[in-house]
């Protein structure tokens, strides 16, 4: 990356080389040496990312958000208004653990205010609701919310709503696109 081919806010502090190409860093932004940020990002205003966080290509990342050491977000994500994430579960001033590894998966999507619990894992093409506290992981394409998140039904990568066709088949009425349920949540069929 360090090709310079991207946008910072004259009001921003980005203390990273590792930004990739297009990505635009808006006002009052603060990225601190180390963290990583692919390309076509667009990191909105008052948004704080810690040193060890890695950023995949494409994401998006809407106001009032810090990301903490520890969480690496894939391509394509969407992380909403005020999501918070944390990366300690027993947390005391002044004394410094290895942070939780938190994951969101590729094309997944974070709701405004939502909450996501150090450690978790958020699957492929998965959305939560807005306000959804997420203490556990996420399965790829479930749709969650509430208060801690329970799932709802299953998406598609575009966010429609799928339809059960039989135990372990689910289909995109808008779309025609079949996913075949698994442990991890749904798998795209070829």
């Amino acid at each position: 990356m360090n090709n310079k081919n991207y946008y910072v806010h004259p009001s921003a502090l980005v203390d990273s080389i590792h930004i990739g190409a297009d990505t635009k860093i808006w006002a009052f932004a603060h990225v601190l040496k180390g963290a990583v940020i692919g390309k076509n990002c667009n990191i909105c205003d008052h948004v704080f990312i810690e040193q060890g966080v890695k950023l995949g290509d494409n994401v998006t990342v809407k106001c009032g958000i810090y990301i903490w050491d520890g969480v690496t977000v894939e391509d394509d994500v969407f992380l909403g208004p005020n999501v918070v994430f944390t990366n300690d579960l027993m947390p005391r001033s002044k004394m410094y653990k290895t942070a939780e590894k938190t994951l969101i998966k590729k094309g997944a999507s974070i709701g405004a205010n939502s909450t996501i619990l150090g450690g978790v894992t958020i699957g492929e093409y998965a959305m939560s609701g807005i306000g959804s506290v997420i203490t556990r992981d996420v399965k790829s394409y479930a749709l969650v919310f509430g208060n801690p998140v329970k799932q709802k039904g299953w998406i598609d990568e575009l966010g429609n709503k799928l339809e059960k066709l039989d135990d372990k088949t689910w289909i995109s009425p808008k779309t025609s696109i079949k996913y075949t349920e698994t442990a991890d949540g749904l798998q795209k069929n070829n």
